[in-house]
């Protein structure tokens, strides 16, 4: 697949294009593209998958969660149409989207990622699909249904009417070093936030009630109530446990002010 992700680019989004590309980091008083983008991500809890039948596309809806590396995870049946093109081609787009802002649905940021698709058998990430997921503990493990991972190979983000931006895969998915060091720190964090600080979740939230925590990430965290999760992302990418710390006692303040 190409980088510039001209296969799926009109000429009027070519036009639209931003003609930069930010690295993560680089400073900006608005927020970096890439940042926009992995948000989105991290949110979706639901999206549109585009396949191929023999050329002919196809769209369909799932319920994609974000992996800690960045991939997305769908829970499918292998009935489904969407999957038997999978399986024939795995090739795939993604999109998910947030809010519009106002009237125009052209408003609405969204974020399109291309990949391949690919069953994976691994209990871990089902988990995480899970706990964004809950009610789909209901027919997860029906014999039809099976987990595939998407990694991104390139993007583009739709930041509103007029604001498109290429994305590459490495803008896409976080420092393999703080994947892995949050990971190893994960249940630790969720174990200690849920045990100790309940009232802080729930002023995190905006709402009373019995919020837990259920995953943590370089990017956010998402709490869930019940069978409803909700994503909150940090100020920005952290990298060791102890800017979780940092960031949950910052926003805790700013919930409580």
């Amino acid at each position: 697949m190409a980088d510039d992700y001209g296969g799926l680019r009109n000429k009027g989004e070519q036009i639209m294009a931003s003609s930069s590309e930010p690295k993560p980091g680089a400073g900006d008083a608005a927020d970096p593209p890439w940042w926009e983008a992995r948000r989105l991500l991290r949110a979706a809890r639901v999206g549109t998958i585009a396949t191929s039948a023999k050329g002919q596309p196809f769209a369909s809806l799932i319920t994609p969660a974000c992996m800690a590396d960045g991939a997305l995870l769908i829970l499918v049946s292998r009935l489904s149409e969407h999957t038997r093109h999978l399986m024939a081609d795995p090739r795939c787009s993604i999109m998910v989207t947030g809010q519009a802002n106002g009237p125009n649905p052209q408003t609405t940021p969204r974020v399109t990622i291309t990949g391949e698709a690919a069953v994976v058998e691994d209990p871990a990430l089902k988990a995480r699909f899970l706990a964004v997921h809950p009610y789909a503990a209901l027919y997860a493990d029906f014999g039809d249904f099976s987990t595939w991972r998407i990694a991104p190979a390139a993007g583009l983000l739709v930041g509103g009417f007029g604001r498109a931006h290429r994305l590459k895969a490495s803008e896409l998915t976080p420092a393999p070093e703080a994947v892995a060091a949050i990971a190893a720190a994960e249940a630790g964090i969720i174990a200690h936030c849920n045990q100790d600080h309940a009232e802080a979740l729930a002023a995190i939230a905006g709402e009373p009630g019995d919020w837990r925590m259920v995953i943590a990430d370089v990017d956010g965290f998402d709490l869930a109530l019940g069978e409803r999760t909700v994503r909150h992302n940090w100020s920005s990418p952290v990298a060791e446990p102890s800017d979780v710390r940092r960031e949950l006692v910052r926003m805790t303040r700013e919930a409580r002010a």
